[in-house]
């Protein structure tokens, strides 16, 4: 998959769902069978999933920085920037 994101909650969802359906299975109650397979799902992704968090990490990365970069579509607050800008060189 392209999208890191969809990868990772998919990966994420399906552990949860998966040790739900075990936990219910073996007779749990479903509150605690939730609870169980939201602590299993966590642990499991934070040991075996690093990559995938880190691309995570890295999508949000470039996204902020995207931003920074790129400036906005609105040229009053591009313009309030510069002058933001202006003010702090003089000071310094």
């Amino acid at each position: 998959m392209k999208n890191p994101w969809l990868n990772y909650i998919l990966i994420r969802l399906g552990l949860f769902i998966g040790a739900l359906v075990i936990m219910i299975a073996l007779g749990f109650d479903k509150f605690f069978s939730a609870l169980i397979a939201a602590v299993v799902s966590l642990a499991i992704s934070l040991i075996f999933f690093t990559k995938q968090r880190e691309r995570v990490s890295e999508a949000v990365y470039r996204r902020i920085n995207r931003n920074d970069t790129m400036g906005t579509d609105d040229s009053d607050s591009d313009h309030e920037n510069a002058i933001l800008d202006a003010k702090k060189d003089l000071e310094n």
